[in-house]
């Protein structure tokens, strides 16, 4: 009996092996596209694409900006006060 279970396990992962090569070339076969193809298929997509206009491009900036300094200082004084709370604790100021 334990024979015939190895037999079989090693034929199932035969076929499960030649099940994925199968997909595998398959889908290599199948995203391969021509150059030209391609960019029909970008310019296509872009021009889907809902393109925001000046003012929302500088609003967008101002507001990244703006939190990043926010952030940047956040994170220099609470590393100045760990620093200055470290060095008192460890008395080497």
């Amino acid at each position: 009996m334990n024979r015939e279970l190895r037999r079989l396990q090693a034929k199932e992962e035969e076929r499960a092996k030649e099940r994925r090569a199968a997909a595998l070339q398959q889908r290599r076969r199948r995203e391969r596209v021509g150059f030209r193809q391609f960019i029909s298929e970008v310019r296509t997509e872009l021009k889907r694409v809902a393109w925001p206009n000046r003012r929302e491009v500088v609003t967008f900036t101002l507001v990244t900006l703006i939190t990043a300094g926010f952030v940047m200082l956040y994170a220099f004084v609470l590393d100045f006060t760990l620093k200055q709370g470290v060095l008192n604790l460890l008395e080497l100021r």
